[in-house]
Order: structure tokens, then sequence, then C-alpha cells
């Protein structure tokens, strides 16, 4: 079996040994001193199905987050009928296999349930209602996982990017006042657990204050918010690099920390809002320019791009808990197929033979 030396330099942390062809230097040991390193998981990477994704889990990443079997619409899809076979063989996986679980996510309008926000003739519930409604789906759901869940997206994309309220249900019904409730429920439901407010395009300066301000009010009413979580999903093209890093010095100057979540960066061309993907073939092989791979200059784009933003999260790691993937390998991507089936893309650190991406195995130096 050949044998091959290696030294690992990542900002000043430095490695060296050797590993034969068939070991691997895992990602969460590299990052060990900087963050956790987190992956958002399916429900067959943790039953059993898919193994291979299982086995790059557990050898590389550190934390977990559920894709989709914790928001609302699955735990409670009808009023009083709570569904928790699937969040708890999720919870036990990541008890087993020793991973800071994170619990994803109590409050979020889309994927919640009908019922929810509306009575029997699709209207909506008075602020009453929906308050015990809100109530009884967070303190049943924390408290079930009390001391065993870390940490609690509470609140997920309830902010625009000009910084204006989005005009959900929950706000429609209880204004701004949702968000408090939604973190002190949680709370009184698990005093220990962490609470995080979630949210993408954080670069934006809008965004950015109405979430400081968000932070700063719930401190100032003594509501407990631990971290904020800056959706890491990227283009080619956006975010600046130095906007999101305004961004995330501003929140960490309220004294909460900053986690990085759903982190992904699609290498296909950017989607224009309102755009028709469907109106010709021609528009349709547009939105899916590399079907089989990705051409060596467009990876080599993606690689150093992805370099940068780890760079600058390593740069904020006294600021930063967490860093967490949304998704194990470039197959399971919630980019693919979207806007248009068929549409491959290349969002993740693993590509689809769960070999890690290029600018994580620049981790990985050989001695020449």
């Amino acid at each position: 079996m050949k044998t091959y030396y290696f030294t690992l330099i990542l900002s000043g942390f430095l490695i060296a040994g050797c590993e034969t062809q068939s070991e691997t230097v895992a990602l969460k040991t590299v990052l060990k001193e900087k963050f956790y390193i987190g992956t958002a998981l399916s429900v067959a990477q943790f039953t059993g199905i898919d193994t291979l994704s299982e086995r790059v889990v557990k050898e590389h990443f550190s934390a977990i987050v559920p894709e989709n079997c914790m928001k609302s619409m699955f735990l409670q899809p009808v009023e009083g009928e709570f569904f928790f076979d699937e969040a708890d063989k999720f919870v036990a996986w990541g008890e087993a296999n020793s991973m800071w679980i994170t619990g994803h996510c109590l409050v979020w309008h889309s994927q919640a349930p009908l019922w929810l926000c509306v009575d029997e003739k699709g209207e909506n519930v008075s602020p009453e209602i929906l308050k015990e409604r809100l109530q009884n789906h967070i303190a049943t759901v924390v408290a079930r996982y009390k001391g065993r869940i870390k940490g609690w997206d509470v609140v997920n994309e309830a902010i625009l990017e000009d910084g204006s309220y989005r005009k959900s249900a929950f706000y429609e019904i209880l204004g701004e006042e949702f968000i408090p409730l939604a973190f002190q429920y949680a709370h009184e439901a698990d005093p220990e657990t962490e609470l995080y407010y979630n949210d993408y395009n954080m670069n934006y300066p809008g965004k950015r204050a109405s979430v400081v301000k968000l932070i700063n009010t719930l401190k100032e009413r003594g509501i407990r918010i631990d971290a904020v979580g800056m959706q890491g999903h990227l283009g080619m093209d956006h975010p600046d690099i130095r906007e999101f890093e305004e961004s995330l010095l501003a929140f960490a100057a309220t004294g909460v920390k900053v986690m990085i979540t759903e982190w992904d960066m699609s290498a296909l061309p950017t989607v224009q809002q309102g755009a028709n993907v469907s109106d010709t073939t021609a528009y349709r092989q547009m939105l899916n320019p590399y079907p089989v791979s990705l051409p060596d200059s467009v990876s080599g784009a993606w690689n150093s791009r992805m370099s940068a933003f780890l760079r600058l999260f390593i740069k904020h790691a006294g600021v930063i808990t967490r860093v967490t993937a949304w998704g194990v390998s470039d197959g399971d991507s919630w980019k693919n197929d979207w806007p248009v089936k068929g549409r491959r893309d290349y969002a993740l650190l693993f590509d689809r033979n769960y070999q890690p991406k290029p600018f994580i195995k620049e981790l990985l130096l050989p001695e020449q």
C-alpha cells in the first residue's frame, strides 16, 4: 500500500505526518480548534439508507442539523398530532456519533402546516389563538429534546433585504412581537439550550440593520438569544465578501456569536427573480450549462471563491462557533433540479463521488 506524507497548513495551524492511500485527514480534526464543521442531513442519511453519505459525515463532520424532519409541517401536520419518529432518530444518531445537534426550525413562514395560522374558514386566527398554538408547538418540541439538542433555529427568514418584516401570517396576526414570543417560549421549554435567529442575504445593509436592532431589542427585554445564523447560500457573483464580513462583525458587536449556516455555492448562472424559465429550450440549456461536469476554469473559480470564504470564517473563528454546509455531497444539494428539472449543480464541499473538493484538499499538502 502506498504511503503519502502530508503537511496540514490552515491559518497558522500545522500538523505533519503520513498516511496510507486508504486513509484521510478528517475535516473536523483540521478545524477542531476553530469551530464546529457541520452538515444538514436528510432522513436517508441518518437511517441507514444512504450509507455513503453517512460514512462521510461520521468521518469529516462534528455537527448536524436536520434538513426537513423538524420543520413544523412534518412535526405537527395536524393540530395536536405530533410525528416524532424521524426527529427522534435524527437526535439519537447525533448522540451516538458525538455530534453538536442543532434543531431546525421552530417558526418559519414556509413549510408550516396549513392549520397553524388559520381557522376552519381559512381566515387568519386571532392573536390569542396563534399565541396559544405557537406556544404549544414550541413547548412540546423543545421540551421533548431538552438537554439533548444544543441549540435551536427559533425563527427563520423573517426579515427582508430592505430591512422590513416579511408579511407572513405570523407578522399579519402578531406583528413584530411574534419573534420575541417564539424566543420566550423556547427558553421556557429548555432554559439551557441555545437560541438562534437564522436568515439569508444577510449582507444587505437594510437586513443587517434590522437584525442588529432585533438582537438588541431581545437583549434589552431580557430575552435570550445566543447567535445569529448567517445563511451561506452563495453564488459566483454574490454576495460581496466584504459586505458579508461587515454584517458578520455587526452581529458580533451586539455580543452574540455568529454561525455560518446552510453553506453552499452554486456554480451555475444566477437566476433572476421573475424570469420565465420555461420559455424556450435554449433558455433551459442556458440554465443547465454543465450537465456532466464543470469545466476546469469554472471549477477553479468556484474553489477559489469558496476558499476565500473559508479563510474569512477562520479569520473570525473567535466569534464564529459553527460552519454548516447545507448537504453532504453535490448530489444532495437543493440547487439541483431548480428552477428547471434536470439542472445539475456543484454546490457542496464533497463531489458526487463523495470526494472532497480541491479547496478542501488544499488543507492536505503532499511533500514534494
